[in-house]
């Protein structure tokens, strides 16, 4: 992965809001050179979007095929993307199939979470966005997903709060 993206992560998450979970990413940057590479040991950086119609009030989320719960678009930073915020939007795209979408240009949440990764429990440090869905947008799911649904946003299932905080995030959009 290069310097350039690493740099991109460190710049994006100093400007996030002070609190613990910025700072937590920094220190994380800070300590591992290869933060956004999945090769890292210790957990690594992805970056995801919760798809969004503010018109309807509504949010797009798939059935994770691996964890088995109604998640944002999202994943691992790859070689070509030239920031976090750029491998949010190929995540959200490649897992939507729902091209033309506008991510907010800074992070709304960041959101630390143990997931399984190449046989290991690893941390993954998750940066997210929202992506504005153009006007009657029909996803796609690829074999990521066990499905896409577009839910309101008060009835967006809350077993996980990083979803819960994009929702309240969209919120405010509107």
């Amino acid at each position: 992965m290069s310097d350039a993206l690493h740099l991109d992560a460190l710049a994006t998450v100093d400007a996030f809001e002070v609190g613990p979970r910025r700072y937590n990413f920094l220190e994380f940057l800070g300590n591992h050179p290869d933060a956004m590479s999945r090769s890292c040991a210790h957990g690594h950086l992805t970056a995801s979007a919760l798809i969004i119609d503010p018109e309807r009030g509504t949010a797009l989320l798939m059935l994770h095929r691996k964890v088995g719960r109604w998640l944002q678009m999202g994943g691992h930073c790859e070689e070509g993307d030239r920031s976090v915020r750029d491998a949010a939007a190929r995540e959200a795209r490649e897992e939507s199939g729902i091209d033309g979408l506008v991510l907010t240009a800074a992070p709304v949440s960041l959101d630390r979470h143990a997931l399984r990764c190449d046989a290991r429990d690893l941390d993954h440090l998750d940066v997210q966005y929202l992506a504005v869905a153009p006007p009657g947008s029909v996803p796609v799911a690829n074999d990521e997903s066990l499905g896409l649904r577009w839910f309101h946003y008060d009835d967006v299932p809350t077993d996980d709060g990083a979803v819960t905080r994009m929702v309240e995030a969209a919120r405010v959009l509107d």
